[in-house]
């Protein structure tokens, strides 16, 4: 077994703790929900033997539409920023996810049951989506194109599209993220995420690093909950957003799809 593991094991038959910290909290609009403000939660637990890792707040259609409010608020600032500005807060937050790779794989581990080497190595393919659309945010250019008539010219400007959303798997739960959130950030676009109830606190470590990496409040979101068609709903229903990038299974993406 990895050390790393053997630490884990070892705090839990000591004490009853986890040798890794696990969030026991939602990300909405900036804020951290805690868990003691809910009547109903749910429990994150390790595939390998049962144990319950972490108790989140049981999220529902309330809590998505609030931070579906929280991302449409923070859009026009979000959107007002320079394209080096975004490359900069997305670098560092990569930087801060090759930098707590042991931790995040060993999260990552624990809730989804891939071998540490695997989650190691996703932690670089998922930071890897960060840089790169780090550097596509300051090459987003537009177009000049001729026109039919004489002395004109069509001019092509790209725009932010608003509020975006992003339904994700337990598979690949970071990566899955970051190539989703990645394009959305570099773009101007705030996002609502909703990782799947199986693996919710990878997602929830990389909101800690977006937040500290200086991603203003409201332009991030991680809602999650066991009713997984209330939160879709909210999120199909409400206008505000514009784009929705679903990884998942059939069964699930009738959800989505009405």
């Amino acid at each position: 077994m990895d050390k790393s593991l053997q630490y884990h094991r070892r705090r839990s038959e000591q004490d009853g703790g986890s040798g890794t910290e696990l969030t026991q909290e939602l990300f909405v609009g900036g804020e951290w929900m805690d868990r003691s403000a809910y009547g109903k939660t749910f429990d994150v637990t390790n595939p390998a033997n049962g144990e319950v890792l972490a108790t989140l707040p049981d999220a529902g259609r309330k809590e998505m539409q609030r931070a579906i409010d929280a991302a449409a608020g923070a859009q026009k600032d979000w959107a007002a920023t320079t394209a080096a500005y975004r490359a900069g807060v997305m670098r560092e937050a990569a930087r801060l996810m090759h930098e707590r790779q042991e931790h995040l794989a060993t999260v990552m581990t624990l809730e989804q049951g891939k071998p540490l080497a695997e989650s190691r190595g996703e932690i670089v393919y998922a930071a890897s989506f960060i840089e790169w659309f780090a550097g596509e945010a300051e090459r987003v250019y537009g177009r000049t194109v001729p026109a039919s008539a004489p002395g004109k010219r069509i001019l092509v400007i790209k725009r932010p599209v608003g509020v975006t959303a992003a339904i994700t798997p337990w598979n690949f739960p970071a990566a899955m993220i970051t190539r989703k959130l990645g394009p959305a950030l570099a773009a101007g676009c705030t996002q609502v995420i909703k990782p799947a109830k199986l693996t919710p606190l990878s997602a929830l470590e990389l909101a800690k690093i977006f937040e500290e990496a200086g991603l203003p409040a409201g332009v991030l979101s991680v809602v999650v909950g066991t009713d997984t068609g209330a939160i879709t709903s909210a999120v199909m229903e409400d206008r505000r957003v514009r784009k929705l990038s679903f990884t998942g299974s059939s069964s699930s993406s009738a959800i989505p799809t009405g």
